[in-house]
């Protein structure tokens, strides 16, 4: 194979990539457009109404955007404290040796479960122990939903922050240790001013993950078309009222579903923007 001919192959290959994101953009943008038209793109967003009563149709995906960015908030809320200590744990105190390794390996594995797993885990073992708690009556809810997005979202956001923890150089850390720093005052003086911007794009992408997460979602989080009052109240994200509805929609309820699939689209493509601008950055740094 020649040069020329194998360089056109992967000019090809590589072409697929844009091809196909712009034909997922124009699809969504096509078939939202009649939900835009009907209802406006700002009451669109800013309307709190889902009702499909026949000759009476209100659509707005106020109640689905609330969910989910609860529902993703409260995740990397919990999220933070048990992926920043395994990240330190491998990364720094016990870097390179074995109980690193084995500690990463079942990480990877946690990243590695089908999130239908999460869901029925969160549903039959979760969701009655917060009702024996008397945390919330129904047990499904956005506080529900929110722990298992975190147990889901803490392999990527350690792994990420773990590799750039790593990536700290040496001399760094040997200058603060001989002017007496403790291993502590290293940490925070130096492992993380250079690694922080990295680590923060490790969550940024972690956000990203839980963003667009469904099924788990959807068994979990109650179902209901509603703005959420409290943590422990039922709704729905826009993922899992696509979930839900998707089947049995047509018409403008179809198109009102899809414009729910465009924004959730733009929302997590600008979100793994920012953390692919942030991972470049550090990089650099």
């Amino acid at each position: 194979m020649s040069d020329k001919l194998y360089k056109g192959l992967l000019f090809l290959a590589a072409l697929a990539v844009p091809v196909v994101c712009g034909g997922i953009i124009y699809a969504l943008v096509s078939d939202a457009y009649a939900a835009f038209e009907h209802f406006g793109f700002l009451k669109f967003l800013t309307s709190s109404e889902w009702s499909y009563t026949e000759g009476a149709e209100q659509y707005g995906a106020l109640p689905f955007i609330t969910g989910t960015l609860m529902t993703t908030a409260l995740a990397l809320l919990f999220c933070i404290p048990f992926s920043l200590p395994v990240a330190l744990f491998v990364g720094e105190y016990f870097k390179g040796t074995k109980v690193a390794s084995v500690l990463a390996t079942v990480t990877d594995l946690l990243a590695g479960i089908p999130s239908i797993i999460y869901g029925l885990w969160g549903f039959y073992t979760l969701r009655p122990l917060i009702m024996a708690l008397n945390i919330s009556p129904q047990g499904s809810g956005v506080l529900t939903a929110s722990l298992v997005l975190a147990i889901m979202i803490v392999p990527y956001a350690a792994s990420l922050s773990a590799e750039f923890i790593k990536m700290v150089p040496n001399d760094l850390k040997e200058g603060a240790y001989s002017l007496g720093a403790t291993r502590a005052e290293v940490i925070r003086r130096v492992v993380f001013p250079v690694a922080g911007s990295g680590i923060f794009s490790s969550y940024i992408l972690a956000i990203g993950r839980a963003l667009g997460e469904t099924m788990t979602v959807t068994m979990l989080i109650g179902n209901t078309n509603n703005i959420p009052e409290s943590i422990t109240s039922t709704g729905n994200s826009m993922a899992s009222i696509i979930a839900n509805q998707f089947g049995e929609a047509d018409g403008l309820r179809l198109s009102s579903l899809i414009a729910i699939g465009l924004v959730l689209f733009l929302i997590t493509a600008i979100i793994n923007l920012i953390g692919k601008v942030m991972i470049k950055r550090a990089r650099i740094s």
